[in-house]
């Protein structure tokens, strides 16, 4: 006998119709409030961020990300060339 789910598709219909059943859900209307960005001011490691932030403040927190980024690089660079000096010397004693 056929099921609810039935779509003619035989012994994978149970994984044809969960995918079908799926994708007519994706297509369902939702409300579009669940997905907008709260309107709670952003947080910024130990700073706040108004959504209205004047463009002083904009520079500023790019270039101190920038300033982050470039430490970070440096000292991922540092700890790589450790370890490959290291490893060198290893195999060159050995």
């Amino acid at each position: 006998m056929r099921g609810r789910n039935y779509n003619g598709l035989g012994g994978l219909s149970s994984h044809a119709s969960s995918m079908i059943s799926s994708l007519k859900n994706n297509l369902k209307a939702r409300s579009i409030d669940n997905f907008k960005s709260s309107k709670i001011s952003a947080i910024y490691k130990e700073g706040t961020i108004d959504k209205k932030a004047s463009p002083k403040l904009l520079k500023e927190i790019r270039k101190k990300t920038i300033k982050e980024r470039k430490e970070r690089l440096l000292k991922k660079g540092i700890i790589l060339s450790a370890i490959a000096l290291t490893l060198f010397l290893i195999l060159w004693f050995s």
